[in-house]
């Protein structure tokens, strides 16, 4: 595999790389990538054969949308960039005003029409285009209503402003239910979750992974390396300061429990029998995984990216998946209980019966 062995993302004809540029570290920040290294890395993914770069309106303060747009129209590849972008998180307050009552306008976050059509602009304005071809909920709101979110965009869609949509972090009952009004109504509807997944957070096959074969929405997995601990620079005995996970951010200290430093031995012991760094086998198993269209990955470094696109190479030996399978395999919940080979041996009168698609 390469980035250039193209597949479709959900049952649409949006045409993507098997591995997407997120852009989250573009711009400002502790763990960004200033404006010399971001290009660099875009203009690397690029050259590798990439089409698929993924952002998002609050990454570095708006600054990586700007980034983005930049690069694409210095390098004259609008029309061969897959863009992607995101509305759904709230701007208009502080870290500390937004967990308040008060902190902020309401209509300039969530899913309603207001804001998907503040943000879309504003969105349009920093990327210089006028047009997305991916727009991602990022987040669900938990009000607004999902015919409302599936009007505004379908007909965001009709505009022209967008070519297709997707969500992200939601519940799996929402994505389907939109993908149902729409297939009901005729409309365009999302082709697409981008949902956290990789070897230590496995919990969306339950329910997530069967909503996404029935709607044919195609998955792109965020976080593959779950925010850093796949790559093995943590050790066991001492996490702190030792990188992202020991400070701000969205997982707090939740990766270093004993389940995730075990699945952690076993995905080091195959990449020393393949000779590849632990990130690269982990990223080969997610893109491995059925259901998967397009893993996003992220870079502060070059040398990270170029590491991140050659696990795109990678093979394992049915040996070796199925140890990393074992491993990480998530408890099974009561959704994921019901389709196990013993409920249904007693549905069907002692009879193994397969499913279409499976």
């Amino acid at each position: 595999m390469s980035l250039t062995d193209f597949r479709t993302l959900g049952r649409s004809g949006l045409v993507v790389s098997p591995l997407a540029l997120g852009t989250m570290t573009f711009g400002p920040g502790e763990w960004g990538a200033d404006e010399a290294t971001s290009r660099a890395i875009f203009d690397a993914y690029r050259a590798a054969g990439g089409n698929f770069v993924d952002t998002a309106d609050i990454y570095s303060g708006g600054e990586s949308e700007t980034l983005v747009g930049k690069f694409i129209a210095d390098s004259g590849s609008r029309d061969e960039v897959v863009l992607a972008t995101k509305f759904g998180f709230n701007g208009s307050a502080s870290p500390l005003s937004a967990t308040q009552a008060g902190g902020g306008n309401p209509n300039a976050g969530g899913a309603g029409a207001k804001n998907i059509h503040r943000a879309l602009d504003a969105s349009l304005k920093r990327l210089g285009t006028d047009y997305v071809d991916l727009y991602w909920m990022h987040v669900w709101d938990g009000v607004t209503p999902v015919e409302e979110i599936v009007q505004t965009l379908g007909d965001l869609v009709r505009a022209g402003k967008i070519r297709y949509f997707g969500f992200s972090d939601m519940p799996a009952w929402l994505a389907m239910k939109a993908a149902t009004i729409a297939s009901e109504r005729r409309v365009p509807g999302p082709i697409a979750m981008q949902l956290e997944y990789s070897l230590v957070a496995r919990d969306v096959e339950a329910e997530h992974f069967p909503v996404a074969h029935e709607a044919a929405m195609g998955i792109m997995p965020w976080s593959p390396l779950a925010g850093g601990f796949l790559t093995g620079k943590y050790a066991r005995e001492n996490t702190a300061g030792t990188g992202r996970l020991s400070g701000a951010n969205p997982f707090g200290n939740s990766k270093f429990v004993d389940r995730n430093w075990d699945i952690l031995d076993v995905l080091k012991a195959i990449a020393l029998e393949l000779d590849r760094p632990p990130a690269q086998v982990a990223l080969a198993w997610t893109l491995a995984r059925p259901g998967v269209a397009s893993t996003l990955i992220g870079a502060s470094k070059l040398s990270q990216l170029e590491s991140n696109i050659a696990a795109a190479e990678l093979r394992m030996t049915a040996d070796q998946m199925h140890r990393l399978d074992i491993a990480s395999a998530p408890e099974t919940g009561f959704s994921a209980s019901l389709a196990q080979p013993f409920i249904r041996r007693m549905i069907f009168g002692g009879h193994g019966v397969v499913g279409w698609g499976a």
